[in-house]
């Protein structure tokens, strides 16, 4: 039994699928990882720090997200670079285990990101691909 190739409208769907789900999981990543680094795992002050409040802003996208908004894809895109650039520099100035923690944050952006503008390149493909008259903007 021979097992036939997927439609290239298959491929492009699963692919939106995957990159929505690592999108989703990077920003969930990136939640949790914030809270547990400000706040227990190594915080600037013992008990904890308000700096935790710094993923406030990371649970309103998470909302489009899970919608599947295709703008909120592309303004976190963007928003991920203020948290990319907090990752770097307190990897390089910050000590140990506080600095494992940035790079890890530098880590989820940068897959976060590339989710992220993966996602809209694709979903835009599949949608002139199967729809030429409408497109998947909402």
């Amino acid at each position: 039994m021979h097992n036939s190739p997927l439609a290239p409208q298959e491929i492009s769907f699963r692919h939106v699928t995957l990159t929505r789900l690592i999108a989703v999981s990077c920003l969930l990543g990136l939640i949790v990882l914030g809270l547990v680094w400000e706040l227990w795992l190594a915080p600037l002050r013992p008990g904890g720090t308000l700096l935790a409040l710094k993923v406030l802003p990371l649970c309103f996208p998470l909302t489009g997200l899970l919608k599947n908004r295709m703008y909120t894809y592309r303004w976190l895109s963007l928003l991920i670079w203020l948290y990319f650039t907090e990752g770097v520099v307190r990897a390089w100035g910050d000590v140990a285990p506080s600095n494992y923690f940035a790079l890890l944050e530098v880590f989820l952006c940068v897959i976060l990101f590339t989710a992220c503008a993966l996602h809209v390149r694709l979903r835009l493909k599949y949608a002139k691909n199967n729809n030429p008259d409408e497109t998947l903007s909402s």
